[in-house]
């Protein structure tokens, strides 16, 4: 149902207009598009640890992008990849307990990064992340995984898990969510 705007219609049936449209496209932010990008192009180079590391802080930054003075607490994150690291459905199919079991694992690893009520690490490095203008496209692929040892290939799929829930996040929260919208302008604008 599209409103059609006329030349009869007032200033302000057409600013009420035009904001309506504006709230219902969600936006996106490339300084969050480029922090994912950053872990993936990690991942593609090998740096696994890297990777993951940048990976485990997602839960954080998601909770504290959402919180109006940008904290978070372990519990919170914990919560956080309950609620998106498993795709909705995966309950119904027969990978639903690998990802109870990767979300599980990952929920007890953000929980080990400690208890800092302003993720500031997390914070600066997609702060950061804002400097990339034009995010290169995306090469890794996910074959890679089946050569690696255990340990390694845990990591990979820990932080493929973590950078789909955080695509899930954006795209179905936080691009609606003013305080994520005004917290990520606040970081893009900041030093």
């Amino acid at each position: 149902m599209s409103e059609q705007l006329t030349s009869e219609d007032s200033p302000r049936a057409v600013l009420t207009a035009l904001t309506a449209r504006a709230t219902d496209a969600p936006s996106s932010s490339r300084m969050f598009a480029s922090y994912l990008t950053d872990i993936e192009q990690l991942l593609d180079a090998h740096a696994r640890d890297a990777a993951l590391r940048g990976a485990l802080d997602l839960p954080r930054l998601a909770v504290a992008l959402a919180d109006p003075q940008l904290r978070c607490s372990a519990q919170q994150a914990s919560t956080w990849c309950e609620e998106w690291v498993r795709p909705p459905g995966a309950e119904r199919d027969a990978q639903g307990l690998e990802y109870e079991r990767l979300s599980r694992r990952i929920g007890e690893r953000v929980g080990q990064l400690g208890s800092e009520r302003v993720p500031m690490r997390a914070l600066r490095r997609l702060q950061l992340a804002r400097s990339v203008r034009t995010p290169p496209p995306r090469g890794f692929r996910a074959f890679r995984v089946v050569q690696l040892p255990p340990r390694e290939s845990e990591a990979v799929e820990m932080c493929m898990a973590l950078l789909e829930a955080a695509r899930r996040w954006y795209a179905r929260r936080a691009c609606h969510d003013s305080t994520v919208q005004g917290n990520l302008a606040r970081l893009a604008v900041l030093r």
